[in-house]
């Protein structure tokens, strides 16, 4: 595990196979960012749990605890953005991480230049939350006993806050924007994430 200063935040990138944390922490620390390192999916939950990173790039297949079993336990406790990496290209697999809370997903083999990109859009729209968080007149919606607040996207069930990572939210939104409409996964897919099979 290694961590340098990086102005643009800090990414922990968890992958069991040391050629590939080598080859993306090196990238990213030459762009800008601090990156730490784990090669375990229990290794990853203490690095988070101690230096708390801006955004965490998952493999799926790991020893120990694998990616989905280290993306629901993160999700306990945050929404922390989360791009996951794997060699199974089954849409039933992307859609199983992306179910779980991921907020993008990569096949393996992966160009490291478009995860540099994916990283840097993922962090710009969790930028693009926080400041909608400021806007004071939020867009209340009020459905059953969920009341949504569309400016600082914020659920609330009961008064109680249900924490929903970004896409969640995204997917939430939808629904509630089109109520009614019958949206296949496929559809989900291509609204949320561009997908296109």
């Amino acid at each position: 595990m290694r961590n340098l200063s990086g102005e643009k935040g800090t990414i922990l990138v968890v992958d069991d196979e040391a050629s590939i944390r080598r080859i993306l922490q090196t990238r990213l620390e030459m762009i800008g960012y601090s990156v730490v390192t784990a090669s375990d999916g229990e290794e990853a939950l203490s690095a988070f749990r101690l230096l708390t990173p801006d955004l965490i790039v998952l493999d799926v297949m790991m020893p120990k605890l694998d990616g989905y079993g280290v993306c629901q336990e993160l999700r306990k406790q945050s929404d922390v953005p989360i791009i996951m990496l794997t060699a199974l290209a089954d849409v039933a697999d992307r859609i199983t991480g992306l179910e779980l809370g991921a907020d993008d997903y990569m096949t393996k083999p992966f160009s490291p230049k478009e995860l540099e990109a994916r990283i840097a859009c993922v962090l710009k729209r969790r930028s693009h939350k926080t400041s909608i968080n400021t806007i004071p007149n939020s867009f209340i919606i009020h459905t059953g006993d969920l009341k949504i607040d569309t400016s600082k996207r914020q659920v609330h069930k009961n008064e109680q806050r249900i924490r929903l990572t970004g896409i969640e939210f995204s997917l939430l939104e939808l629904l509630v924007n089109d109520s009614g409409k019958i949206f296949s996964r496929l559809e989900i897919l291509r609204q949320l994430w561009g997908f296109v099979p």
